[in-house]
Parts: C-alpha cells; structure tokens; sequence
C-alpha cells in the first residue's frame, strides 16, 4: 500500500478472528465490515474478520495488498443536514482463497473464538448441487464449503456445543438463515455425514434471518482523490454508499450478550416477524430499483440519481410505487407511503453515483422477485394488469436485446438467459419471426421467469402492444402512451 504520509495508518489493531465473512465485495464491505467496525470503536466487541473468496472468479488480491484495509464514504441527508462520514476499515485480519489455500481455509475452523458467520454470495447462492462432494477442495457451492468448515469445527472441538456459530446471510432471499441451515442439513445427509454432526449444527448453530439495506455505489472514482488527501494513502478498494442503513435480524435475543450493536447508534435491531418487513422492501425499494433500470437507460441515463431528474423516469417511478406497488402491499397507507417517499429521497441523493447497468445484474431474476409478485397481487386485487409495472417489463425485454440505438449494452446475466434473448431477437431483426412470436417465446421461457407468463390474463397482449409502440414510435414516445 503506498503511504501518503506517515501519519496516516497509527498502531493498527492486531484483533482475534470472530466473524467469517463470506464474500468481499462492495456491500459487504460498505454494510457489515464497516458495521463491525464502529461496533468496535463503540464497545468492547474487539473483532477481527476473516475474509474467505466464495468463487473461483478473482482472487481479492486488492484486498490482501492493502491488508483488508480499506475506507467507507458514506453519504447522505441527516435531520435536513448533508453529512458525509468517511471511516477507515482495519477490522479485517485475514484474506483467504479456498481455491488456492484450502488448507487455511480449513485451519480457521480452530480458531476457538470464531463466533459469527456472514455471508452474501447473491440470490443464486443458498443452493444445494449433489455434484458436490465433501472431498472437493472445494466444493463449487457455498453451503457445501460452510458444510465442510462447520464440520471440521464440530470434529476438531469434539462436538463443544459452545463453539457452534451464529450464521447471519445477508442473501436477498425469502427465510435466508432458514435456507441456509437447510442446506447445510442436505449436505450432510448427501454426504452421510454423522448423526452427532447435524444434531450439532441444530444444537449448537444459530441462524437468524436476516435483512438488509444501504445502497451502496461502489468505487468513488470522481472523489477517490479528495477522499485519499484526507486518508493518507492510496486507496484501491474505497467504496461509496449512503448513509442510511437498516439491519433486521430474526432469532433469539441472546446475540445481544455477543454482538453489542444495541450499544451503538447504527439501525440494527432485532426483529419478530421479519417476512411482512421484507416484503415492504423488496416490493418498494429493490422494486423501484428493477422497474427503473430498463427504462432509465433507454431513455439515455446512465445513473441513478440523474435519472431522478428526468421528469419521465421519476413520474414513471412515482406511478410504479404509488399507483401500482402500494395497493400489493398491507400495512398502514401513511406507514408505506412514507417508506415509498423516503425510497425515492434516496435515489436522488447527489453524493451516490450509482450506476444502473450495476443494479441490472441478473434483471430477469430480480423481476421475478421484485415485481412479478406486485403485477400478479394488483391483478388480483384490481381486476386488471398494472400499465407501469406492465411497461416495466417490455422495457426489460427490450433492453435485453443488448443493444439499443447503435450502442451495446453490457448485459450481465446468465449464459444462457443472454443466449435466449440474443438469439429470439435476432430472429425477428432478421424476419423470421413476427413481434407477436417474439413476446410469446421471450414471456413463454419457464427457465427464465420460473413460469409461463403468457397463462397470466392478458399479460402477452399489453407486453405486445408496448414493444410494438417501442418499434414504431420510440421508446420516450412509449412511455407516455402507457397511462
């Protein structure tokens, strides 16, 4: 790491191993290390991190240059006050790669105060694959390698019920700790693992639900010098978010005696019911986010909060939200209105730069769960599709092209969700099929959209009629045909 001055780095804390982090990207880094940071500053907590590569893409060699060091910006409005509050992170110890230190990998099941395990390794990444074998150094999936550390740990302390683990995935996924200990179950039924094992894993883990949210924008490109003046040194790996935060955990309150977070003032509680929270923020923020994407780069944006200022995207949003979203959803009108607005206070916030084709990755999946369950909820309720939501996912099909007035976009999907698209519009580009095959097959796909969306009453007419007015008119012209 260069050093800029040497009064930058002052006595860094060498902290005992506590939390095994699964994953190290931007929002790990700017959500939970920088949480377990300020928890130390805060209390006695005193916790390193070891961070362990999930895949086998990358090798976080950033990361091990700079000794896990890293600093956070954090951004935004504070009772009507703009507040930026940028945070060097040392609580990261140890930088690991299964793929090429397995052995170390394995090693840290030892350590006696390792307590917490975290993770974020996508919506796709709480899978079980019986290809998977315990003898695999590693196994491909991420419960697969967790199934192999966790028993290793219950072998090397002879089954201690005092160093089982507290498991917190940060997955966007429905029941995420749930999901989690039910894979690790499968594993060890797959593999014949003994009885005493899984009785541990039940006995001595703990897995709590869980859900986040900041939105986090990544590397600051345009204020990384400004940030590494104040910091003192080069920072590769500076990542930028908002400042607001919400941490939700589901599961016993005996964490509190471990993981002090009650003594600090950041937005982490604990929860009874966290699927109705979950719910209201998949369906509005991650929702608006989903709807927005397609439609804000069709229209030539390329981040968020200049979309925001385009008077199209934003009443586009606003009729998503308020119109359409809102109605799926039941709590308090005053209650959800507010969290919708306070959704959209935060995509206009100046300090994020917050690219869209960054929140387009795997845009397909993400409507499946974000918006299709809001689309299929007003039809229900209403009697009819909703226009925006509707619109929504014509833009996506269109967007999905992967080119749009001459210029290429860098969808990144799936191999062969990309493939499937590419290869249907490429047929009726070239006239082989006619528009209305196109909507068909594209909303036909069940490996797409985890069902035929064509057996939805009247969903294949108005996609028809929306791609049809994109041919013809333009997509702005589009957009406001929609209402």
């Amino acid at each position: 790491m260069e050093i800029l001055n040497s009064n930058a780095i002052t006595d860094r804390k060498s902290l005992p191993i506590k939390v095994m982090q699964f994953g190290g990207g931007n929002f790990l880094r700017a959500f939970v290390d920088i949480s377990i940071q300020k928890i130390n500053n805060a209390t006695t907590f005193n916790a390193g991190v070891a961070v362990i590569k999930p895949t086998a893409r990358g090798d976080y060699q950033e990361l091990k240059s700079q000794d896990g060091l890293f600093s956070v910006q954090l951004e935004g409005y504070e009772n009507n006050i703009f507040v930026q509050d940028l945070t060097v992170v040392d609580c990261i110890q140890k930088v690991i790669n299964p793929y090429s230190e397995w052995q170390k990998y394995i090693d840290l099941s030892k350590t006696p105060e390792l307590r917490f395990i975290i993770s974020n390794t996508t919506e796709a990444g709480i899978v079980f694959n019986s290809d998977d074998t315990f003898d695999h150094t590693p196994p491909k999936e991420f419960p697969a390698k967790l199934t192999v550390w966790l028993f290793h740990r219950f072998t090397h302390f002879d089954g201690a019920l005092d160093k089982g683990c507290i498991l917190l995935p940060v997955e966007l996924i429905d029941k995420n700790g749930e999901a989690l200990k039910q894979c690790i179950l499968q594993y060890a039924d797959h593999w014949s693992l003994e009885e005493s094992f899984k009785n541990w894993i039940l006995e001595a883990c703990i897995f709590y639900n869980t859900l986040v949210d900041r939105i986090v924008s990544g590397y600051p490109k345009d204020k990384i010098e400004e940030m590494e003046a104040k910091l003192g040194f080069k920072d590769q790996l500076a990542v930028a978010g908002e400042l607001y935060q919400s941490w939700l955990l589901e599961g016993p309150d005996d964490i509190l005696n471990e993981f002090p977070f009650n003594k600090t003032d950041l937005n982490i509680e604990l929860v009874s019911d966290l699927e109705s929270y979950r719910n209201l923020k998949v369906r509005i923020l991650n929702g608006a986010h989903t709807s927005m994407v397609p439609v804000a780069y069709l229209l030539g944006e390329r981040l968020v909060k200049d979309a925001m200022k385009n008077t199209l995207v934003a009443n586009f949003i606003h009729q998503v939200l308020m119109s359409e979203v809102l109605e799926t959803l039941d709590f308090p009108q005053d209650y959800k209105e507010q969290f919708a607005n306070d959704v959209v206070n935060r995509f206009k916030n100046p300090a994020l730069e917050h690219q869209l084709i960054s929140i387009a990755l795997n845009s397909t999946s993400k409507f499946v769960t974000r918006l299709l369950p809001s689309l299929k909820d007003y039809l229900k309720i209403k009697g009819s599709l909703p226009a925006n939501i509707t619109f929504a996912l014509s833009a996506l099909i269109r967007f999905y092209e992967g080119s749009f007035n001459n210029d290429k976009i860098d969808l990144n999907d799936t191999t062969s969700v990309l493939e499937y698209f590419s290869n249907t519009w490429e047929q009726f580009r070239e006239n082989d099929i006619d528009l209305n095959t196109l909507t068909t097959r594209l909303l036909g796909n069940s490996d797409i959209w985890q069902e035929d969306l064509n057996q939805i009453t009247g969903l294949t007419n108005m996609i028809y009629k929306n791609l049809s007015n994109i041919e013809k008119y333009g997509f702005e012209e589009a957009l406001t045909m929609i209402n």
